[in-house]
């Protein structure tokens, strides 16, 4: 058995990682029960969560991981779906963003109908075409193959995310394969490093440094 010496070491050691890591704000959006926060707890907590609620106002959670030998965090913020949540939390949510998730729910049409109204937030609140975009269909393990009328097809799917300059995802929180988000997110995020820093829009609190082009990062439908 670990001794109590060892796992404070091993507590340290995790501690001081992710407080030597670049933070990068990952704004998580989508209507109302499209399972945001069960999403984001699975990123970085490694596990879904037995019970979950309605994000009221924001939430966020943060991973610490390496990308081809950087170690980076992720900042994952939680937003609320509900419009009465959101009203005088909107422009926080919007500021010093790196990278975006729209979520949207596979068996539920209207939840990616009212996609086209989160992207037009996103572009009211000044988030340009640079920032990285991932179009996440969730609950993938709900969807019924008989019933294809009431559920989002992945092509409807590609072809809006295409049009959008979004990378696709679709995938279930309660599956393991929710890692390659978080490794598609952070290598984005890798190579999109120095556009960010050279932006207008930008106002992080680091510096980041010109580098070589890194190799283009894979995609997953």
């Amino acid at each position: 058995m670990e001794s109590s010496l060892e796992f404070s070491s091993s507590l340290g050691s995790v501690s001081s990682l992710i407080s030597r890591c670049r933070t990068f704000k990952v704004l998580v959006i989508g209507d109302s029960g499209v399972g945001k926060t069960c999403l984001t707890h699975r990123l970085c907590a490694g596990e879904f969560p037995r019970r979950s609620e309605a994000t009221i106002g924001v939430d966020f959670r943060e991973r610490a991981l390496e990308v081809d030998g950087e170690k980076i965090k992720l900042q994952l913020w939680d937003t609320a779906g509900q419009e009465r949540f959101r009203k005088s939390m909107v422009q926080h949510y919007y500021r010093n963003v790196h990278a975006v998730l729209f979520v949207y729910d596979v068996t539920c049409p209207a939840s990616f109908n009212g996609l086209t109204s989160w992207v037009e937030e996103c572009r009211q609140n000044s988030l340009g075409h640079e920032i990285p975009k991932f179009l996440i269909g969730n609950k993938s393990d709900l969807r019924d193959v008989g019933r294809t009328d009431c559920h989002v097809s992945q092509e409807l799917a590609m072809n809006f995310a295409k049009a959008h300059g979004m990378v696709f995802f679709e995938t279930s929180a309660k599956n393991l394969k929710v890692e390659d988000i978080v490794s598609a997110v952070g290598m984005m995020l890798k190579k999109h490093k120095t556009l960010m820093a050279n932006s207008p829009a930008y106002s992080g609190s680091f510096k980041i440094h010109r580098k070589k082009q890194e190799k283009e990062p894979w995609t997953c439908c």
